[in-house]
């Protein structure tokens, strides 16, 4: 049974960015650099039939490409810290993408995802790291900026089961199609078939 969710993934140049992030927190355990991308609905472990139904209604969706950056960092659970990660641009267009991709997970029966959706990368899982460490650490690296970047596609992925943080598998790729390129049909020049009969 794979254990899969949808995501969007990080170019080479963001995810170099992102990994100079790494180091000067005790008990962190830091993401590997080909693991990061951005959850955009947690599947779960479902069974091969209902995964190709997934893939199949997913691969339904037209949504336009767009603009994403990666800015500031923060840390899931105040007073005990869990998680570090990245933030992410608000967009429009991202929050239509998910919303469209979680809707198609309930019409199929999927258990909805109890936590609201707030785009992130994680960094680092954390074990036993003092408030403190965190708060400095995030101090120092408050000012994070990317460049922004086109998010063509979105995949759908699969973990196998661990601990969280990889290794992470792209099962299958959506495209998203260019909003610059027009795809509505010239019926100008339209001219009725002649009947064969």
């Amino acid at each position: 049974m794979p254990r899969i969710f949808t995501a969007l993934e990080i170019p080479r140049e963001q995810a170099l960015s992102l990994s100079l992030l790494r180091g000067g927190l005790p008990g962190a355990r830091w993401i590997d650099v080909e693991n990061y991308h951005i959850t955009l609905r947690f599947i779960g472990d479902v069974d091969f039939r209902t995964a190709d139904e997934v893939v199949h209604w997913l691969d339904r969706i037209e949504r336009p490409s767009f603009q994403l950056s990666l800015t500031g960092t923060g840390a899931f659970g105040s007073k005990k810290p869990h998680a570090i990660w990245a933030g992410v641009s608000p967009a429009p267009e991202l929050f239509a993408l998910q919303g469209e991709i979680d809707r198609i997970c309930q019409r199929l029966g999927l258990r909805a995802d109890p936590r609201k959706f707030t785009p992130h990368v994680t960094l680092a899982r954390l074990r036993g790291s003092k408030v403190q460490d965190v708060v400095e650490y995030l101090s120092a690296r408050g000012n994070f900026q990317t460049l922004p970047f086109t998010v063509p596609r979105f995949v759908l992925m699969s973990s196998r089961d661990s601990v969280g943080g990889g290794p992470y598998q792209v099962e299958e790729a959506f495209d998203l199609y260019d909003p610059s390129e027009d795809y509505s049909l010239d019926m100008s020049d339209w001219q009725p078939a002649k009947s064969m009969w």
